[in-house]
C-alpha cells in the first residue's frame, strides 16, 4: 500500500500522469481557450513539479512553498508553449520551472546576493553534482574550479553566498544540560571582562608614575613624537628622556 504523501493539500500519490498524445491535444485545447484543458494540463504534470523540487530540497525552504512557486513556473510553461514546435513538453516545462524557483530563491533570500553570484553559485553546484556523477565521490573546490575555467576563490564565494545564514543562538552541542550555542563560541578580545580588567589595571598603574613621566609617555605614544622632540619641548637631554620613558614603561610592567 502506497504511503499518502500530501504537499499543498494535494495528495501526491492520486497525480496523473498523461500520455504524450493526451498532453498534445490538451496543449491544442488550451491555446484555443480551453480552461477546463488547462486545468487539466497543470493536475497532469504536477509530477514534474515534484520531480523539479526535489532537486532544492536541503536548503531550508519549505517544500510547500516551492511547489507553489514551481506550480506558477508550469503555468506559464502550459501558456507560452508551441506546439508546432515538436518537442516533448517536458523539455521546454522543466527550464521554466526550475528558472521560476531560482527567481524566487534569489529573491526571497535572508541576504541579498548579486545575481551575477548567484548564477556562479549555481554553475557551481551542477557542476559538482556532474562530476560526483563522473566520479563516483565530492570533487574538490579546485576541480569544481578547473572544470569551469574560472578562479578557486569564485567558487568559494559563489558556495558561501547561498549558504543560509546561521542564528546565534543555533544548538551546537547538548549533553544533558545547557545548550551551547553559536553565540556562546563567539566573543571580541577587544571588548570582553579581561580586556576590561586589564585596562582599569594599566590607568592604576599609570597614575602611579610621576607628572614628568607620565607627561613623556603621552608625549612619546599618544602624540607620536621622537625622544629628541620630547627633549626640546620639556627642556631635557634625550638621554634623561630615555631614561626616564624606560624607567616609567618598567614601572607599569612591574604593577601589571
Amino acid at each position: 500500500m502506497r504511503t499518502k504523501v500530501e504537499i499543498c493539500g494535494i495528495n501526491t500519490t492520486q497525480l496523473q500522469v498523461l500520455k504524450n498524445d493526451e498532453m498534445m491535444e490538451l496543449l491544442r485545447r488550451s491555446k484555443e481557450g480551453d480552461m477546463a484543458a488547462r486545468e487539466q494540463l497543470i493536475y497532469g504534470n504536477l509530477r514534474l513539479v515534484l520531480s523539479v523540487i526535489q532537486k532544492f530540497s536541503g536548503r531550508g525552504e519549505q517544500m510547500d512553498d516551492l511547489f507553489q512557486v514551481g506550480c506558477v513556473g508550469l503555468m506559464k510553461a502550459i501558456d507560452n508553449f508551441d506546439v508546432n514546435q515538436g518537442v516533448r513538453f517536458s523539455t521546454y516545462g522543466v527550464p521554466m520551472i526550475v528558472g521560476e524557483i531560482r527567481r524566487y530563491l534569489r529573491d526571497n533570500s535572508a541576504i541579498r546576493v548579486s545575481r551575477s553570484l548567484r548564477d556562479t553559485a549555481y554553475r557551481v553546484l551542477q557542476a559538482r553534482e556532474q562530476l560526483t556523477r563522473q566520479h563516483q565521490q565530492e570533487p574538490t573546490v579546485e576541480e569544481i574550479a578547473a572544470a569551469l575555467e574560472i578562479p578557486r576563490e569564485d567558487v568559494v564565494f559563489a558556495m558561501e553566498a547561498i549558504s543560509d545564514p546561521v542564528s546565534l543562538y543555533e544548538p551546537l552541542y547538548s549533553d544533558s544540560g545547557d545548550a551551547l550555542c553559536v553565540m556562546d563560541q563567539v566573543c571580541d578580545s577587544t571588548a570582553g571582562d579581561e580586556s576590561w580588567i586589564e585596562q582599569l589595571a594599566l590607568k592604576d598603574a599609570i597614575s602611579r608614575l610621576g607628572e614628568r613621566e607620565r607627561h613623556i609617555l603621552a608625549l612619546r605614544f599618544y602624540q607620536g613624537k621622537t625622544q629628541m622632540e620630547v627633549s626640546r619641548q620639556i627642556g631635557i637631554s634625550q638621554a634623561q628622556v630615555s631614561r626616564l620613558e624606560k624607567n616609567a614603561i618598567g614601572s607599569i610592567k612591574k604593577s601589571l
